[in-house]
């Protein structure tokens, strides 16, 4: 017998507006006739009551539900609880199957009854030669993610060669440990392939300009036997042994040749294109020169 007249469904409960479903009890718990509730908001019972004897509720449903019972042929594995329904186990296998009886709510109400389950195992699957081809199969999956494994690390060590210019996170550059600065080898030759404006401009001119920056990124960054790159421009630039080796180990993330530059101009930021263009010329590096000359544009603008 209900409580409420406006909400036939005993799941449900008004609350001044509509008819709302019960709060789901916790195991082993069941709800009582519209959650104890009247239509002009009484309360006649608590929410929610414990299980009866042979009654269970393993929190999928509102109500609780009668035990069920081990078929012919099943010996019973668990027997019913609070919280969990018969477990029934059968005789000739090891296959623990639930079986359900039509099931009656604590209220008189009908639930849609759960057929019973009996599950048998026949004798192909008993058979062990079901190993036979189980096992081959495991192991083939077994090298096959080994491999896989093995070819993304691969790639991951060899991305060097396609430099990526990030900027997600900024590699610390100051140390107290580095030297000042001195003054590179003279190569005054530089005036015939980089215009003035551009030897008297800003260092911090190369950072501001994207896409040199990047086309020295792809030049410089990477590391090539018998090519000075940036880690030789690091070591003239006084940054120590540990630093660069350290920004390397991060180039994933970060351009190495970027974290050189940003520490060169936050530590000296009078340096000049000059200055660099000088350092290059040092290390061979004519085509990163060259580089360079596309600064034109901006220091026209500037």
């Amino acid at each position: 017998m209900g409580h409420s007249e406006k909400c036939t469904d005993l799941k449900t409960y008004w609350d001044g507006n509509t008819c709302k479903l019960c709060h789901h009890p916790r195991p082993g718990y069941g709800i009582t006739p519209n959650c104890g509730h009247g239509d002009d908001g009484s309360i006649h019972d608590v929410p929610s009551k414990k299980c009866k004897a042979n009654m269970f509720n393993d929190g999928s449903s509102l109500f609780c539900q009668t035990c069920g019972s081990c078929p012919a042929g099943f010996n019973i594995l668990s027997p019913c609880s609070l919280t969990h329904d018969t477990t029934c186990e059968a005789q000739r296998t090891t296959t623990p199957v639930t079986t359900r009886t039509p099931i009656q709510t604590n209220t008189g109400s009908s639930l849609k009854p759960n057929e019973a389950t009996t599950t048998t195992l026949s004798p192909e699957l008993r058979s062990p030669d079901v190993l036979l081809w189980a096992v081959p199969l495991v192991i083939l999956i077994s090298i096959m993610l080994v491999v896989l494994c093995a070819c993304l690390i691969y790639r991951k060590r060899n991305r060097g060669q396609n430099t990526v210019l990030t900027f997600r996170r900024r590699s610390s550059y100051v140390n107290s440990g580095f030297s000042p600065l001195s003054d590179p080898p003279g190569n005054n030759d530089l005036e015939g392939i980089l215009s003035p404006n551009i030897l008297s401009a800003p260092l911090q001119t190369v950072l501001d300009n994207l896409d040199v920056l990047e086309d020295l990124v792809i030049l410089l960054d990477p590391e090539i036997q018998g090519v000075k790159n940036t880690k030789h421009l690091a070591s003239l630039c006084s940054f120590p042994a540990t630093w660069i080796t350290y920004t390397y180990s991060m180039k994933e993330s970060k351009s190495p040749l970027k974290a050189v530059l940003e520490g060169v101009t936050s530590r000296h930021p009078d340096l000049t294109v000059g200055y660099m263009a000088k350092l290059l010329r040092h290390m061979e590096r004519n085509d990163a020169i060259a580089i360079l000359g596309k600064l034109g544009q901006d220091v026209m603008i500037v």
